[in-house]
């Protein structure tokens, strides 16, 4: 604690310091950034303006969409204007900011797919009780849990960074403020700390992932039940995208925090991090509506009426 200096600003290594590849880079980001913006919007809009799609299936796509969007955003137009500028530094406000609104969204993600989960269980499982089960009432519940329990992780982690001393270091070895990269840079005691971040980290991730895995495996039952053909289908078609869009999230999260830390390398974390920051908030969107014939049916109403109108 000595040699603790007060740090007003960071260094962020980013992703690559070749300049041959930093423009490359920032036009991919751009361009990600700009479809992720499109995509996720769209559907909220696209969900608010057509009243069939006013169901708690597309209560919970059109929160998982503005989500998307913000965790994005907390994240890509910082590394694009870096790769633009060259601009290394970032204060350490902005840096907390930063830290505290990706965990925000990244842990309401994570239990809004919980609680879209239990909706898809609800319609396959038990589809003549589904309107007493998922009300209006319900999804405004498991929604306002999701954000709270993402708000008061974000409060936590980072006022437990924000109580740490820098000093020795302030390079961080990333392309954001993701809290574990600041916490290596402290000089203070950060033992306590890590062990908190492993349990709440753990804690959040696999609760959320046994509600999904223990509704997935009711509707798989469920569907082998079925003696229907078209049942079984429009069980499937129902449960597609969100299992596709879980497997995705989950699968990124797995590959980045479960390995053993001796094989971890930082740029193997960097290129998946870019994964589940920039490219998952993207392909949701994507997933969600090339799967989904209301989807596509709504975005042509929509479309014809623009048309109709101008």
């Amino acid at each position: 604690m000595g040699n603790c200096t007060e740090v007003t600003q960071f260094i962020l290594l980013g992703l690559t310091d070749t300049p041959e590849l930093q423009a490359p880079l920032c036009i991919m980001f751009t361009f990600i950034y700009l479809v992720t913006v499109a995509g996720n919007l769209g559907m909220v809009v696209l969900i608010l303006l057509d009243s069939h799609l006013h169901t708690p299936m597309y209560f919970f796509l059109s929160n998982l969409s503005l989500v998307d969007f913000c965790s994005s955003s907390a994240v890509t137009p910082k590394v694009t204007g870096q790769l633009l500028t060259g601009y290394e530094f970032i204060s350490y406000n902005v840096c907390a900011a930063q830290m505290f609104f990706f965990v925000s969204f990244a842990t309401v993600e994570n239990y809004l797919l919980a609680s879209r989960a239990y909706d898809r269980y609800a319609a396959v499982c038990k589809p003549l009780h589904y309107t007493t089960t998922m009300t209006t009432g319900v999804c405004d519940c498991l929604a306002t849990v999701s954000y709270v329990c993402g708000f008061l992780n974000a409060v936590f982690h980072t006022g437990d960074i924000v109580s740490l001393s820098f000093g020795n270091s302030n390079v961080v070895h990333h392309f954001f403020c993701d809290v574990p990269a600041v916490m290596a840079l402290s000089c203070s005691d950060t033992h306590l700390s890590e062990m908190i971040l492993v349990f709440m980290s753990s804690f959040n991730v696999f609760f959320a992932l046994l509600v999904i895995l223990i509704s997935y495996l009711f509707i798989f039952i469920t569907i082998l039940k079925m003696h229907s053909a078209q049942g079984y289908q429009k069980a499937l078609s129902t449960c597609a995208s969100h299992f596709t869009a879980v497997s995705i999230f989950y699968g990124t999260v797995i590959f980045v925090y479960l390995q053993p830390r001796s094989s971890h390398s930082m740029d193997t974390d960097k290129m998946a991090s870019v994964f589940y920051t920039m490219v998952i908030p993207m392909l949701n969107p994507l997933v969600y509506s090339l799967r989904n014939n209301e989807v596509k049916s709504a975005f042509k109403k929509v479309t014809e009426k623009a048309k109709i109108s101008t």
